[in-house]
């Protein structure tokens, strides 16, 4: 077409790009910027109703109880004791029962303590302290250490041990470093010793001991 009019190429990108700012696509909108999480995330999960935690068990770790001692325990020398004489700072204090089975004291000075109890020998010191010392006094005697024991034979390290309450022959073999390789392992020997004399028993692993006991362990012979 020769009356055609062609137009430059200026004008035609003129065109175009009118026709682009005309033309709209697909915009996506958020109506508020916590959708946008919501996009990126997914919906969060609603929360647990109240009820919920009410139902849930809440454990407490308790104390560990204090420690106590046969109030029918006799004593004899090795054991340390706390006597209280209450208002009186210069009598309480520890006190150990000695060799002869005693204890001394300011003021009343020896006090026999071997074969009594812990609430006897208190009632024997309040008897001393009251004739001619204090009106009415008031004692109280506890155990602050024991005697010790003893384990011999066949395990790795016999000697003399401080004793803990409620022990057995099988802690006690265990505080002295286990068996021996040639050791008697279901039964060993002691020997208790009280006021009333002295005797020997064989016995099972989970048998106790007393404060002053002598446990043997045997050797085995196969």
């Amino acid at each position: 077409m020769r009356g055609a009019r062609a137009f430059p190429p200026a004008v035609v990108m003129a065109i175009a790009l009118s026709g682009c700012m005309h033309s709209q696509g697909p915009v996506a909108t958020v109506s508020s910027p916590g959708e946008l999480d919501v996009l990126a995330y997914g919906a969060p999960s609603p929360p647990a109703p109240r009820e919920a935690y009410a139902q849930i068990p809440v454990v407490y770790a308790s104390a560990p109880a204090p420690a106590t001692y046969d109030a029918a325990y006799q004593l004899d020398a090795g054991d340390k004791l706390r006597v209280v004489v209450y208002g009186q700072e210069g009598l309480t204090n520890t006190y150990a029962i000695d060799a002869a089975g005693a204890i001394t004291m300011p003021l009343i000075g020896s006090v026999p303590a071997r074969g009594r109890t812990p609430q006897g020998l208190a009632a024997a010191i309040a008897a001393k302290l009251r004739a001619g010392f204090i009106r009415d006094p008031s004692v109280a005697v506890e155990i602050d250490t024991y005697r010790p024991f003893f384990i011999l034979g066949e395990v790795a390290a016999p000697g003399q041990y401080p004793y803990v309450p409620n022990m057995s022959v099988e802690s006690a073999v265990a505080i002295a470093g286990g068996f021996s390789p040639r050791a008697q392992r279901d039964r060993v020997t002691i020997t208790h010793t009280d006021p009333a004399g002295s005797f020997r028993t064989v016995v099972p692993l989970g048998t106790p001991i007393r404060p002053g006991d002598t446990v043997l362990v045997g050797e085995r012979w196969f």
